[in-house]
């Protein structure tokens, strides 16, 4: 299906067709990358509140990248996301399946606004609906995603670089021009940032919440 028209009363349709469930790929930083018409990013946000306000199960699985990008164009657009959503590394293409009956997918498996490609034989659905399954398995909840992705304190980066280089306490607190004191102070502070009492998990949750 092509031409924005006709794409648009595709999703329109769609949507409105939700009963029970509503499961997505789907990546909200599109849009940054490249150009989308305003309307249609106006309408494809609607449809999806729409399904999600008729739909009882709405699983939205959305890749990591996405959210800083979001949030940092909008602090709140990422927690507005409706239904349960859950960040992967990445996700396999963008998706729409409504009750498990019939999937919009991309022509390009990126951008509805350039095609879609709609989907009803049980089989392929069925398919689709399984790999879903196997991503939203695999993600992190978005509540605990934003709870633990806040910026590291500025006065916490030094000691994460000094544990990096495996450097001793007493090394590290004299590069730092601090008391050997106040250097254990603050990688107490480090470790209970990234929750946990090993310094080895620390640079490893480090790592995993983009920190360094």
């Amino acid at each position: 299906m092509l031409g924005t028209r006709h794409i648009c009363a595709a999703l329109a349709a769609l949507t409105e067709s939700a009963r029970r469930e509503l499961l997505t790929f789907d990546d909200p930083a599109a849009g940054l990358r490249q150009p989308i018409p305003e309307p249609f990013l106006e309408l494809a946000s609607a449809c999806v509140r729409t399904a999600a306000e008729r739909a009882r199960t709405v699983r939205q699985v959305v890749p990591r990248h996405a959210l800083a990008r979001v949030t940092a164009a909008d602090m709140g657009g990422a927690a507005r996301l409706p239904g349960r959503a859950r960040l992967t590394d990445t996700i396999p293409f963008k998706m729409i399946v409504v009750d498990r009956t019939v999937a919009a997918v991309p022509l390009d498996l990126e951008l509805l606004c350039n095609g879609l490609l709609l989907i009803r034989d049980p089989v392929v659905v069925q398919a689709l609906v399984r790999a879903h399954h196997a991503w939203w398995n695999a993600g992190q909840d978005l509540g605990e995603a934003t709870n633990t992705s806040a910026a590291l304190p500025p006065r916490l980066r030094p000691v994460l670089d000094a544990l990096l280089a495996g450097l001793t306490d007493e090394t590290a607190a004299a590069r730092l021009g601090i008391s050997g004191r106040t250097y254990s102070r603050r990688v107490g502070e480090l470790l209970a940032a990234v929750g946990t009492t090993s310094r080895f998990r620390a640079g490893a949750e480090a790592a995993r919440r983009g920190w360094l």
